[in-house]
C-alpha cells in the first residue's frame, strides 16, 4: 500500500460542495436590499461560473485575480476557483495602481475580474497588463465581458471538486506596509485546516447569521466557509460604517461578526452604542491587530460577553492563538494576551538561535502544524528564512505566562532601541489607551541625537475629549518607568490605517525618517 494518497486530506472545493448539498433549502446570503441567495442557487451559480472558465480555456492551476467589493458574487468566483482547482488572488481595494499592477504580473494572472465600482482602476490596469488573456466584469464595464451574462447560458451541474491537498489555490499578497508585497502560497491543506480550526476552536452560535462589514477577500472571509458548513447565512456590507453596522444589529439580529479593533473602537465611540440591544450577538471575533485591554473591558461592558480574539498572519491564516469568550469573561491579565494555541497548532517562543525561551521571557512566536503556508511565491530565499530551524517565524515577540497564555509584546520590527534599552510600543499603547480621553494610540521610534531613537506617541482623542500631552507622558512613566515614557506626543484627528484597518505605522514613521533611508538610528 502506498500511504501517501490514502492519508491525503480533502480540498476546499469539497467543503463548499458538501455545504451546498447538505442545506439546499436554506439561505446562504442575505443582501442589504433583502434579496436572498439560497444554497441550491449558490451551487448552481458556482457550477455555471466553472463552465464559463472552462469555455475560456482556464485550467487547473491558472490564476484568477479579482478587484471587487463585498458582494456574494466575489465569493461565488472564489468558490468556483476552489472547486475547479484554479488559483485565487484578491487585490486590496484600497491598494495603489502600482501595487495592483505588480500583483497581476507577479501572480501570472490568466484572468482578471473587476467590479464596476472599480471600473476606472480596471481600465488602467488593463492598459498596463497586456499579458493577461481575459478581462471580465461583475456586470457591465466597457471592453470587459460580463461574467454573469457569459455564465447564464450554461446548465447547472452537480459540483465535482478537482485538485489535491497540496495544490496552491490561493496567493495571498501581504499588505506591503514594510515593502513590496510577497505572494503567500496557501494550499487546500492550509485553508481546510483553517476552516476546521475555526469550527472546532471557537464558540459558535446555534443559528449562524454572520454580519460581515470587513472585506471577505481577506481575514473576514475566513469565516464564510465555516458559516456555510454550519448551514448559516452571510450578510455582507459594502465597507464598514458604524451607523450602518448598528442599523443591521437592530434590523437583522446577527449572531456572529468579525471586526478589526479600530472598527470596535468606532462602535464604542458612537452615540448610539449604549442604546443598542446587543443581546443577539453570540460571538464577536476580532483579529488583525491587538486590542487595548481598557477598550476590551469597555466592549465587554457595552456589547456583552461575546468577544473572541483570534491571532494569525497571512503565512498561517487566522488560527494560531485564540482568547475565548470564557477567557474574556475571566478578565485579569489574560485580557492583555492573544490567548493559547488552537488545536493541532504547535507554538514555541524562540530566541535568535531557535532555542525555546523560559516562561516569562521574551521570544519570537514560531509555529508548526498543517495550517502553514507552502512558502513565498517565486521567492525561495525568503521562504527558507521564514522556516529557519523548521519553524515558521512570525516576527511577533511575546512571553508565555504560567497559565500558558501568550502575551504579544510587539512586532520584532516595531521594537524601539532608545538609549540602549529595548522598548516595546504595545506596552505603552495599552497604557495610553486606558486613559478615558484616548480613542486610539500608536507609538513609534523617531531619530534622536542623544537617545538614537526617542519614543513618540501619536494619539487620537475621543469626540469632545481633551487631555494635555504631559498628563499622558506622566501616566506612562508611572505605569512603565522613565525609559518607556514618550519624549513627545502628537495629537491627530485620526490615525492612518492600512487597507486592512490596521494602524499604519509605516506612514507615521515616514513623517520623521528620511524617505528611503533607515528606519532605525
Amino acid at each position: 500500500m502506498n500511504p501517501k494518497p490514502t492519508l491525503e486530506t480533502g480540498t476546499m472545493g469539497e467543503l463548499i460542495a458538501s455545504a451546498v448539498q447538505r442545506f439546499p433549502d436554506r439561505t446562504a446570503f442575505l443582501e442589504p436590499d433583502g434579496s436572498r441567495i439560497g444554497y441550491r442557487e449558490l451551487g448552481e451559480r458556482i457550477s455555471r461560473v466553472i463552465q464559463a472558465f472552462e469555455r475560456l480555456g482556464l485550467r487547473r492551476g491558472d490564476t484568477i485575480v479579482q478587484l471587487s467589493a463585498n458582494r456574494p458574487e466575489t465569493f461565488i468566483v472564489v468558490a468556483a476557483v476552489y472547486v475547479a482547482g484554479l488559483r485565487s488572488v484578491a487585490l486590496h481595494a484600497m491598494g495603489s495602481e502600482d501595487d495592483h499592477a505588480f500583483v497581476i504580473e507577479d501572480s501570472e494572472a490568466k484572468a482578471v475580474i473587476v467590479d464596476p465600482y472599480y471600473a476606472q482602476r480596471g481600465a488602467a490596469l488593463r492598459a498596463r497588463s497586456p499579458q493577461v488573456t481575459h478581462w471580465l466584469a461583475h456586470g457591465e464595464i466597457d471592453g470587459m465581458a460580463d461574467l454573469w451574462a457569459a455564465s447564464a447560458g450554461f446548465q447547472a451541474q452537480r459540483l465535482s471538486p478537482a485538485g489535491e491537498a497540496e495544490d496552491i489555490i490561493r496567493l495571498a499578497y501581504t499588505g506591503g506596509t514594510t515593502g513590496r508585497s510577497k505572494g503567500v502560497m496557501l494550499s487546500n491543506r492550509s485553508l481546510c485546516t483553517n476552516t476546521v480550526l475555526a469550527l472546532s476552536g471557537m464558540d459558535w452560535p446555534d443559528q449562524v447569521v454572520y454580519l460581515c462589514p470587513a472585506p471577505i477577500s481577506h481575514g473576514a472571509g475566513s469565516l464564510v466557509v465555516p458559516t456555510l458548513m454550519r448551514g448559516g447565512c452571510v450578510m455582507l456590507q459594502r465597507g464598514f460604517d458604524a451607523g450602518a453596522f448598528l442599523d443591521a444589529i437592530e434590523r437583522n439580529r446577527p449572531t456572529l461578526t468579525w471586526l478589526v479593533p479600530t472598527m470596535i473602537y468606532a462602535l464604542l465611540d458612537h452615540p448610539r452604542a449604549r442604546a443598542i440591544d446587543w443581546s443577539c450577538l453570540h460571538s464577536l471575533v476580532y483579529s488583525a491587530a491587538p486590542m487595548a485591554p481598557a477598550r476590551i473591558r469597555e466592549a465587554l461592558e457595552v456589547i456583552g460577553h461575546c468577544l473572541i480574539q483570534c491571532f494569525g498572519q497571512t503565512e498561517s491564516p487566522n488560527t494560531i492563538l485564540t482568547l475565548s469568550r470564557a477567557d474574556h469573561v475571566a478578565g485579569g491579565d489574560r485580557l492583555s494576551s492573544a490567548g493559547r494555541p488552537f488545536p493541532l497548532i504547535r507554538v514555541a517562543l524562540l530566541d535568535d538561535d531557535c532555542r525555546e525561551v523560559p516562561d516569562g521571557e521574551i521570544g519570537e512566536i514560531c509555529v508548526r502544524g498543517p495550517l502553514l503556508m507552502s512558502g513565498y511565491w517565486k521567492q525561495p530565499e525568503l521562504t527558507a528564512d521564514a522556516f529557519k530551524g523548521d519553524w515558521l517565524h512570525t516576527g511577533d515577540l511575546a512571553r508565555r505566562d504560567a497559565d500558558g497564555f501568550i502575551h504579544i509584546v510587539d512586532r520584532k520590527k516595531d521594537m524601539i532601541i532608545s538609549g540602549g534599552f529595548n522598548v516595546y510600543p504595545k506596552e505603552i499603547e495599552d497604557v495610553l489607551a486606558a486613559h478615558p480621553a484616548v480613542a486610539a494610540a500608536a507609538v513609534i521610534g523617531v531619530p534622536d541625537e542623544k537617545w538614537g531613537e526617542a519614543v513618540k506617541a501619536v494619539v487620537a482623542l475621543k469626540p469632545g475629549a481633551r487631555v494635555e500631552a504631559q498628563e499622558l507622558i506622566d501616566a506612562v512613566r508611572a505605569a512603565k518607568g522613565s525609559v518607556h515614557a514618550p519624549k513627545s506626543v502628537d495629537f491627530d484627528a485620526a490615525l492612518p490605517l492600512t487597507p486592512l484597518g490596521k494602524i499604519d505605522k509605516k506612514a507615521l514613521r515616514a513623517r520623521h525618517w528620511q524617505a528611503g533611508g533607515r528606519a532605525v538610528n
